[in-house]
């Protein structure tokens, strides 16, 4: 709530070469008043804010010295090096605007001198051949004709000259982007300059004002020519699938813009442009030049989004509010909606459905202008009853739930504009009463309140034909909307229509009455309903209410502030509310910090004072229930003015509430707590600098005011003794042995408290400084919290210790010093996990002390390192860090070298991990990218490579065991060799990585006596004795060494991915920029690789996911075009290695294919969103192929491979929507694999099915299976995924087949669960209707005989699964079906299953439709 400071403008300063300068200095006057004088004194300015006001002052001098009307050689110069100065600016740069005002403003005589000034040197740039410096030229081009009268004139001047250098341009970028292909940021940096080359030249055309005249357009013109080369350019960028989208849908504007402008005649160019989007050119009847500039779009088939394209193009390009259009242009229109209704049953990638919709979009506002000066026809054609309003309503219910959220914003519009386009065509007639709008309030209205299309679509109706209508079809409306309120994800819509209707409600009402009676009235309708749910309602739908809806009613009607207290206090003694309920309470107390904190309330005395009584306020601090408790302290902390004096009375009440507040057990309820406290601090803090400044200005004649009603040092006296109360509090609760959620409370507003008061720097004044309060002992008792077994608490600890001055951390002695980081070392290789987490933060927290290297001394072998010529207390943090990071490493080679002979004597006394652990912490919070000790780091970063390879040799082998979660791997240690022989051979899995034959002493042994073993046996247990460091004894398990394991392998994971991450990479091996080699780089991949495809652990190959993650991205943005390639190769050598099948890979078949999804996903997900996602396209393709029924019986394991990986794919939220287009085969092959004979290819198919019935319906939010909140209607459904409707019918048909036979026999075909599954999600929707391409009558007869199933969950599917599929007026008739199918007393053979079967058809018949219809249903 703190005031933010402006942000200071950052300009950079202009400059001039020396040549320039000298030019200056010689022409400059001993006064300093003519302009050689003002820019010399300009360009040695370094400030480019002080270098606009002498730019500024360039005209008022240039009218003064405009006497004769001559321009001098001294003012020629300088406008020469204006000029200059102007072109080498960059775009951006503010002072290039201000050139542009200051060059508007020449005289009239100055004028054509800067004109040729500019022309000349405008010229120079574009003969230039370097093609890094087309851009610069580019943006020179367009700022010239932004707005820049001398510009606009040097370009057409040059008119020629520039046509020629954006076809050059665009030519040569054109071809180099080729080259670099795989080279993804050069890639993109050329894209942006062709870009940027497109929109010059479409800029160029439209404002130049050579293109107004015919006299270019002979064909021999070189105008002509560069005019078609360029056309033809774009026309070919538009069907370039390989550029960015952006480029082909800028391209399609170019096309249309240029065709507009060469084309003659002018009349003939609607038919023209019909006939390129409906594809019917004849190229006999066009131009020679329009048919060799735009052969692909004229005389071959068009791709679906180049046509997409056209149409933005001619929505957008051409004049549709010029008035009086002729019935050519109408024809255009109406054509360019008909191929976007074609389009969209088409095109299915996320990105072009964005296009198509906000295309749609601008053909409605195109459509609207149109109508607003039409013939009667184009309003026939467009009525709300005519064919195209019916398809777009079609699409608006299609994609009003789509996952994609502004999709849904644009048909949001696109409705919105239907029923402007209706209005205009009835030509403003009373919409309340019209046919169309009523009939499409009543199909609305008929909708469940679970759809979220419906929300917008009301809210647009009630903007166009208001609220009166649709309360006088339903009073109960609002109350129906707060109903739906406890739904999170329907809030913010039901919010926005009740804020529609209650403002557009007062409007009317306000209008009609005179008197103020109305508000009753209007109370009544929206305020009661709230009050009712505030008092009675469950939990979420009071906070959704509170959150959402209340600030929105408020702040439209502030005056019922009132009014609500009125009547919650007159309840709020009956209803006190309890642990599980708010009550009146709590209504009152929501109302009331609701209204303080946006500005309703004038302050807290008012708030208590005539509202509500301090102990009525004291009630609500310790209310069993912990959100009337938030509310309460909201009220006291919260303020829509961040300077707002604190009174003592507040103060009062928030140390009351802190006494009783701090040991909440749900983290919710702390977060709000401590955020609500955190505010309060930053009014106290901004309040202390008003009352500071009224303190200094000793005003104490001066009469009370508003801010304060004592002296200024009174008030900031109670600030400091409320802060140091409140500090007292907190510190007084971090006592030994208390829980968690105290300390976390205390320690997170200690925190606040030093972050919102900090030390003062200069003049500025704090009120209070936490650090006067941090004696030694609440010193140790931060220190303490490292201990925690939470590493909330340590984190807060640590942060807390940092914000302290380092003047308030004072260690006593040397020895205590040296014992804190002895005992950190210690810590580092406890058994215990959460203690080398202790190690780090005290490690890392003794690195930022001054005092630590000569303690360090001990420990490390290497010559102390000087300190650099940077920052002082960086260069100290470094050294402290390399330092810390040496001793750690040290201590790592040894125990390594331990655990080489012995890893149960390491998982025993000196788990390595946490070593790792503490090295990774401690890079972590140093800045990598600006090490002054560069030379010191690199044989650490080499050390650090290196044993971190040895560690996971030592640990891999337990890792990729085919069985980990049992395993003791043999010793080398013969002492320990002949008791772990017996548990060797006792839990020995069978795994295909030869560990165990390759164990030495197992080689040594010729055989092994059963004998022996058997003998043994009841004295062996589950544990190995082992001697520790110390020589004492004791017991390993096989659960303590797979944790040093997995332990060690999370640990050299994050810190190879903190190392790529971090560290600035050395493009070649010998270059003194840089840490990590290429070389090195490579090897870390290649780390990754084996243990994500070969380790069985999960724990393990995640984390090693993790980390490999790190790495890919960093890949993927490096410029060295080989580490970008590896990326591609390492995706392709998986993929092979997985088709081949061999006997010998390595690749886990079981564990769902363990890591390798991990890896195939990183690997993708890492691929830039902007671009096309080919390597993304491939490999769904190449999966989906080999997910397939194969013929191949006797190896399954590559389609295997393929479900699971195809799963962890559609799995993934950051390939989002460019899965989505993959959803269909991947169905199919789930439903195909469900028919298996193989149990894992039928197991990888359940899981992969489970995953898209998520991905298609979403999230599963509560408890019922079939929740509307995860259902779609079936227009939508088969709309987004037209391939499965041909797919479903035939495979239910197979079903239908199979269990309708008259053999008596049990049937159960493998897939009729999923089918029905899928068919069963679907619900009807009134929207529905014959229109739809994709009929749902050919389900019905299948759907009803699998009703027949034997199996009684198959008939419970089949008979919810019938109810989508029937339409409105089918129903009776499909009941009528349904009973006559039912045996009379003349059948003899019938079976019990068919009758229930058919019976639970018919009553989900009645039920669920006549429920979603609000239909009476009668049958004869």
């Amino acid at each position: 709530m703190g005031v933010k400071k402006k942000k200071e403008m950052q300009v950079a300063a202009l400059t001039v070469c020396h040549q320039d300068l000298e030019t200056l200095r010689s022409f400059a006057d001993m006064e300093g008043k003519n302009l050689a004088s003002l820019l010399l004194h300009c360009v040695q300015l370094t400030d480019g804010v002080s270098q606009i006001h002498d730019i500024k002052q360039i005209v008022p001098l240039l009218e003064k010295a405009d006497k004769n009307g001559m321009c001098d050689p001294a003012t020629r110069s300088c406008l020469d090096i204006l000029t200059g100065i102007y072109l080498s600016l960059s775009l951006k740069n503010p002072l290039k605007k201000v050139l542009v005002s200051s060059l508007n403003g020449l005289p009239e005589c100055f004028l054509t001198e800067a004109v040729h000034s500019f022309t000349c040197h405008l010229q120079e740039e574009l003969n230039t051949t370097d093609l890094y410096s087309y851009r610069k030229v580019m943006g020179n081009i367009s700022s010239c004709l932004e707005n820049f009268k001398v510009g606009r004139a040097s370009v057409n001047n040059l008119l020629k000259n520039v046509l020629h250098f954006l076809q050059r341009s665009l030519i040569e970028i054109t071809e180099e982007n080729r080259k670099f292909t795989g080279n993804h940021i050069v890639q993109t940096q050329l894209m942006n300059d062709l870009l940027v080359g497109i929109r010059v030249s479409m800029t160029l055309v439209q404002k130049v004002q050579g293109f107004q005249e015919n006299l270019w357009k002979a064909s021999n013109s070189s105008l002509w020519q560069s005019m078609c080369t360029l056309l033809s350019i774009f026309t070919k960028f538009l069907s370039d699938d390989d550029l960015l989208q952006t480029i082909q849908s800028t391209s399609g504007l170019a096309v249309i813009l240029f065709i507009k402008t060469m084309f003659d005649p002018p009349e003939k160019i609607p038919d023209l442009i019909s006939s390129l989007l409906l594809c019917s050119v004849d190229c006999s009847c066009l131009p020679e030049w329009l048919v060799k500039s735009c052969r692909i779009i004229c005389c071959a088939e068009v791709p679906g989004s180049a046509l997409l394209f056209l149409c933005q193009g001619t929505l957008v390009m051409l004049d549709w509010q010029n008035g009086g259009m002729s019935p050519r242009w109408e024809a255009l229109l109406l054509d360019t909606a008909h191929v976007l209704f074609t389009l969209s049953s088409q095109i299915k990638e996320s990105t072009l459905e964005m296009f198509l919709s906000r295309i749609l979009t601008s053909w409605t506002n195109s459509a609207i202008c149109a109508l607003e000066s039409s013939s009667a026809s184009l309003k026939s054609s467009l009525n709300g009853n005519s064919s195209i309003v019916g398809r777009l309503l079609e699409y608006v219910y299609t994609h009003w739930e789509h996952p994609l959220d502004a999709l849904r914003h644009q048909t949001k519009i696109i409705f919105k504009n239907l029923l402007q386009m209706h209005w205009l065509t009835t030509e403003g007639s009373h919409s309340a009463t019209d046919p169309f709008f009523l009939g499409l309030t009543e199909s609305l209205l008929r909708l469940e309140w679970h759809i979220k299309g419906k929300y917008t679509c009301l809210g647009c109706l009630v903007e166009c034909i208001g609220i009166e209508h649709i309360l006088a079809v339903d009073k109960t409306i609002p109350s129906q909307i707060l109903e739906v309120m406890g739904d999170q994800s329907l809030v913010p819509y039901a919010s926005d229509l009740l804020e529609t209707m209650f403002k557009n409600h007062r409007s009317h009402l306000k209008s009609r009455t005179v008197d103020s009676m109305w508000i009753d009235q209007w109370h009544e309708t929206w305020v009661s309903p709230l009050l009712f749910i505030l008092c009675e309602g469950n939990l979420d739908q009071k906070s959704y209410v509170i959150d959402y809806y209340l600030p929105k009613l408020l702040n439209c009607s502030p005056e019922s502030v009132s009014y609500m207290v009125k009547i919650l206090q007159t309840s709020a003694d009956a209803k006190i509310g309890s642990c599980n309920s708010r009550g009146a309470l709590g209504a009152l107390m929501a109302c009331l910090r609701t209204a303080r904190a946006h500005g309703h309330l004038q302050s807290a005395a008012d708030a208590w004072g005539s509202l509500v009584s301090t102990a009525r306020i004291k009630q609500g601090l310790i209310h069993q229930h912990s959100q009337v408790r938030i509310d309460t302290l909201g009220l006291l902390c919260e303020s829509n003015r961040s300077t707002e004096i604190v009174s003592t009375k507040e103060m009062e009440l928030i140390l009351f509430f802190i006494t009783y507040n701090l040991n909440n057990q749900s983290p919710g309820v702390r977060q709000q707590i401590c955020s609500l406290l955190k505010k309060l601090f930053c009014r106290i803090q901004e309040s202390s600098q008003v009352l500071y400044k009224l303190e200094q200005s000793k005003s104490k004649h001066e009469p009370e005011n508003e801010l304060t009603r004592q002296h200024p040092s009174v008030s900031l006296e109670q600030y400091k003794n409320f802060m140091s109360s409140i500090t007292n509090s907190l510190f007084g609760a971090l006592f030994p042995g208390s829980s968690y959620p105290t300390r976390f409370s205390a320690l997170t507003i200690l925190g606040s408290i030093a972050e919102v008061f900090p030390v003062p720097e200069g003049r500025t004044q704090t009120v209070y400084q936490l650090s006067h309060d941090v004696d030694d002992g609440r010193f140790q008792t931060l220190l303490e919290c490292f201990t925690s077994t939470f590493e909330d608490v340590k984190i807060l600890a640590f942060d807390l210790l940092m914000k302290l001055p380092k003047t308030a951390i004072k260690f006593q002695d040397s020895e205590k010093l040296q014992s804190l980081f002895q005992a950190a070392l210690e810590l580092s290789i406890s058994t215990k996990p959460y203690d080398c987490v202790t190690a780090s933060y005290l490690l890392n927290f003794l690195i930022w002390q001054d005092a630590l290297p000569p303690f360090l001394s001990a420990y490390i072998k290497t010559q102390q390192v000087a300190y650099g010529d940077g920052d002082k207390s960086a260069a100290i943090v470094e050294r402290n860090t390399l330092m810390v990071i040496k001793c750690l490493l040290e201590n790592l080679e040894e125990e390594i070298f331990q655990a080489e002979n012995s890893l149960l004597q390491a998982a025993a006394s000196f788990p390595m991990y946490g070593r790792v652990h503490c090295i990774t912490g401690a890079l972590q919070k140093l800045s990598l990218n600006s090490l002054q000790l560069v030379s010191e780091w690199r044989p650490v970063v080499e050390k650090l490579l290196l044993m971190s390879y040895r560690l996971s040799a030592v640990v891999s082998p337990v890792i990729q065991s085919s069985s980990p979660e049992g395993l003791i791997p043999m010793d080398t240690d013969s002492e320990s060799a002949s008791r772990l022989q017996m548990i060797l051979n006792e839990i020995q899995p069978r795994d295909t990585n030869d560990y165990f034959s390759q164990t030495k002493i197992l080689k040594e042994r010729d055989a092994f006596d059963l004998e022996d073993l058997n003998a043994n046996m009841p004295s062996t247990d589950s544990s190995s004795e082992i001697k520790g460091k110390e020589g004492k004894t004791c017991d390993v398990t096989a659960q303590m060494v797979l944790v040093c394991c997995w332990r060690s392998m999370k640990e050299i994971a994050l810190l190879l991915g903190t190392l790529c991450q971090l560290l600035p990479m050395r493009p070649v091996q010998e270059s003194s920029d840089g840490l990590l080699t290429v070389g090195q780089v490579k090897d870390i991949g290649d780390y990754f690789k084996q243990h994500l495809l070969q380790s069985r652990h999960r724990g393990a190959f995640e984390l090693a996911y993790t980390g490999f993650v790190k790495l890919t991205e960093v890949l993927n943005r490096c410029p060295n075009v080989g580490l970008q390639k590896l990326l591609e190769q390492w995706l392709w050598n998986v993929l092979e290695e997985i088709k081949c099948s061999d006997p010998s890979s390595k690749l886990c078949a079981t564990r769902r294919s363990a890591g390798i999804p991990f890896y195939i996903q990183a690997l993708l997900a890492s691929e830039s969103k902007k671009s096309k996602m080919d390597l993304l396209k491939i490999t769904m393709r190449e999966l989906i192929s080999l997910s397939g029924p194969t013929d191949d019986s006797k190896s399954t394991v590559p389609q295997v491979h393929a479900l699971n990986i195809l799963r962890a794919l559609f799995r993934d939220t950051r390939l989002g929507e460019n899965v989505i287009p993959y959803v269909a085969d991947g169905a199919k092959v789930a439903i195909l694999g469900f028919t298996s004979p193989v149990w894992a290819v039928r197991n990888s198919s359940t899981l992969l099915f489970s995953t898209l019935i998520t991905r298609i319906f979403g999230v599963k939010r509560g408890k019922d299976e079939l929740s509307k909140k995860n259902r779609m209607t079936g227009r939508e459904f088969f709309s987004r995924f037209p391939e499965l409707y041909p797919f479903l019918l035939k495979q239910l048909e197979a079903v239908a087949n199979a269990v309708d036979s008259d053999a008596g026999e049990l049937n159960r075909h493998p897939s009729m669960f999923l089918l029905l599954l899928i068919l069963g999600r679907l619900y009807p929707s009134p929207m529905d209707g014959t229109s739809s391409a994709l009929s749902m009558a050919p389900f019905v007869s299948f759907i009803m005989r699998c009703g027949r199933s034997p199996v009684y969950r198959s008939r419970e599917m089949a008979a919810r699964a019938l109810v989508p599929f029937v339409l409105i007026d089918q129903i009776p008739n499909t009941i009528r079906t349904l009973l006559a199918r039912l045996p009379d007393c003349t059948d003899r053979c019938f079976r019990q299953n068919h009758i229930h079967g058919i019976l639970l058809q018919a009553k989900s018949m009645f039920g669920d439709q006549s429920c979603i219809y609000g239909y009476s249903l009668t049958v004869d």
